[in-house]
Formats: C-alpha cells, structure tokens, sequence
C-alpha cells in the first residue's frame, strides 16, 4: 500500500511530461499571454508618448520602467517559451540569453513597482533634474541587478532547458550550498528589499500618511501590487521548495510550469490594470478614435471654384 502511495506521489509530483492535449492548451495559453502583452504595452506606451496632457502622471519614470520590462518580457520571454514548446526545447546561445533576461525582466518589475510604492509615498513627482536623474539611476539599478545575477548561471553552465517552465532555468546538480548562498544573494538583494518596501509603504499608505489623489495614474498601484504578488506566488513557492530539498531536486512538475503561465501573465494584466483609471481609459479611446476616423473620414484634396 505505501509503495503504491509513493508511485502515486512520483507520478503527480515527479518529472511527469504532459500530454500531446495539455501542451497545446499551454501553446494556446502563452499565445493568448504574449498577444496580450506586446499589443496591451505598445497600446501603453503610445498613449503615454501622443496623449500625456489628457490624464495626469506624476511618477511616469517607474511606470515607463514597468510598461518597458512587460513589453521586453511579452515579446521575447513568452515568445521563447511558446516557440521552445512548438519545437521541442531551446539551444545554445539562445538558451542563456533568455535565462539572463528573465532575471532583467523580474528585477526590474519589481523594482520599479518598489520605486513607485516609495515615490507615490513621499508625493515627490517625476521633475526636478536632481530627483528625476536620482529615480532614473535607481531604475537602471534594479535592471542591472537582474542581469548581473542572470549572468552568474550562464558563467558556470547552470543553464539548462526545462520543459516544465518551457525555457532554460537554473538548475542545480552539484553543490547544495553553492544553490543556497546563490538563492539567499539574489532574493535579498533582488526580491526581499523591494518587496519589504512595497509593504512597507502599502501599509502606511494604507494607515493615511498620504494623501490619496483618484486623479493620478498613481490610484492604480494597490492593483498593480496586489496582482503582482499573486502572479509571482508559484514563483516564490517553487524556489522555496527546491530550498528545503537537500538533495537538489526542483519542485513539482506542474507547479513550475504554473510559476511560468502565471508571471507572463503579469506583464498583459498590466495594461488592463492601467485603463481602469478613467482619464488613462478615455485618453486611449480617443487616440483609437481619432486612428480611426483619419483612415476612415473623406479627405479633401481640393477645390475647384464655379461660375454660375
């Protein structure tokens, strides 16, 4: 009885392939994702640039920094991992590109979701050449963490393909304490202190130390910390897992692959979050408006004058 239990754990838990039906269902899922993201975040970016007087933004370099990471995500992170899945895998050099900017892509996300949460605390807008060079130095930073901790994997081959997150991750075969003080640098570094100041400051925002502005783009930042959290929660879990597991074996199957599905989803949820504030939503409808008016609208092209 307890021999077919653990059957049954291995089976379910173990490095079980999916099948011909679940790995077009996950084609089709990061189509729907990646189409989502590339279109939601150019559509973001273009009324950002065209219609910036229509709404009010006054932390726009952490909002760009954001849109810019989901967009570079969508397009080239999700579009890997649709194509490896397509094709059977990822190979070299292909492979440890994608590993160091996966790194790039959730670094800067959530430090620029950080900047946002402390700048929308303090209330000190995007101007200022001191302050507006100072926020985007911090931005650049949170990107360059993540692609120098990307790059430790690439130079000791820890890079290989995994069919579970559909891209080439960090695998660990070696040295168990070389994977702890690996994983305890990164998320220090990269994940814990942005994710304790985006507490830090949702709790005293929370508390009443700001005051609230419904008119800013800023209104939408609990949205965009709450569903953040949440998508990136397998992710957390599964590196969590493979912490406790002194023998070095990666977490469940399925669980890695919904970490994957689920932060690519992250990077089209974004742009929606954006157009539930009114002013950003009306703004966008009038650029599309007006596009397509300009193409479907008579156009004059000259006047011929008559005598009557």
């Amino acid at each position: 009885m307890s021999c077919s239990v653990n059957e049954f754990l291995n089976n379910t838990a173990g490095e079980r392939p999916w099948t011909a039906v679940e790995r077009w269902v996950l084609v089709t899922v990061l189509g729907v994702e990646m189409a989502m993201g590339v279109v939601g975040n150019c559509l973001v970016l273009l009324i950002k640039v065209m219609c910036s007087k229509q709404y009010s933004c006054r932390y726009w370099v952490p909002f760009l920094s954001l849109t810019l990471s989901d967009l570079g995500s969508s397009a080239l992170i999700i579009s890997g991992s649709l194509l490896a899945m397509l094709t059977g895998g990822q190979t070299s050099p292909w492979c440890e590109v994608v590993s160091l900017l996966k790194f790039a892509f959730i670094t800067s996300s959530i430090g620029s979701i950080a900047i946002l949460c402390v700048q929308r605390l303090l209330g000190m807008p995007s101007r200022g050449s001191v302050f507006f060079v100072f926020l985007v130095v911090t931005c650049l930073a949170s990107w360059v963490s993540g692609v120098v901790f990307g790059i430790v994997p690439v130079v000791y081959t820890w890079i290989k393909y995994d069919p579970a997150e559909m891209l080439c991750a960090v695998f660990w075969e070696t040295s168990y304490s070389d994977m702890l003080v690996y994983i305890l640098c990164a998320f220090s570094v990269c994940i814990f202190f942005p994710i304790l100041l985006i507490f830090l400051c949702s709790l005293l925002t929370a508390a009443g130390f700001i005051q609230r502005d419904d008119d800013d783009m800023s209104s939408v930042t609990p949205l965009l910390v709450a569903f953040y959290l949440l998508c990136y929660t397998p992710f957390a879990v599964s590196e969590l897992i493979l912490l406790g597991k002194l023998d070095l074996s990666p977490a469940p199957y399925w669980l890695r692959t919904l970490s994957s599905v689920m932060s690519y989803l992250d990077c089209g949820l974004n742009p929606i979050i954006y157009c539930s504030h009114r002013d950003f939503r009306e703004a966008g409808l009038a650029l599309l408006w007006t596009s397509r008016k300009s193409f479907s609208d008579p156009i004059l092209t000259g006047m011929t004058k008559l005598k009557l």
